[in-house]
């Protein structure tokens, strides 16, 4: 019962704090909410069992993707107040879609799953994913590897710019 009334907290608080980040008119501030939704998302995760998913969302999401939006908000210079908070028609738009269809996705899933129990026999630990990935899934984690790697060598690539240096 405690289990089911901490989920609905974690629940509400990403919720909440996720429309924060999307309608706050300061940058800083709309990643600083992230940093709450994300760590609202690992609460949820840790009280579903898995521990090893909510450290990774903690280290990952939180340690490094919310720390290079914000280095790269520092970096660029842009203003981050209310003047660079303008949204445009299309904008608008694309964000009334998105919404509809998460929506969409997530009436879906409960109607199609919402009676349904999840098996616990293999929790989110450590050592049941590991052993996962490395038994079941090594031939998609190598390839996924691969691909990751090729993905950073263009990004390297691309970064490089247009003109080469002659020596």
């Amino acid at each position: 019962m405690i289990d089911d009334v901490l989920f609905l907290v974690m629940g509400a608080i990403a919720l909440g704090s996720g429309l924060l980040a999307v309608v706050s008119r300061q940058l800083i501030h709309a990643a600083l909410w992230l940093v709450v939704t994300l760590g609202a998302v690992a609460g949820a995760f840790l009280l579903l069992g898995a521990e090893l998913l909510a450290w990774v969302q903690v280290l990952v999401y939180v340690g490094a993707v919310v720390v290079l939006i914000v280095f790269a908000l520092m970096l660029t210079r842009r203003p981050t107040g209310d003047a660079s908070a303008e949204v445009t028609q299309n904008q608008r738009l694309a964000g009334i879609v998105s919404a509809v269809a998460a929506a969409g996705m997530g009436v879906t899933f409960v109607l199609a799953f919402g009676g349904e129990r999840v098996d616990a026999k293999r929790p989110g630990t450590a050592e049941s994913i590991g052993s996962a990935i490395f038994t079941d899934w090594v031939v998609a984690f190598e390839i996924l590897s691969v691909v990751l790697l090729v993905a950073l060598i263009a990004a390297i690539v691309l970064s490089g710019g247009t003109e080469r240096e002659e020596r």
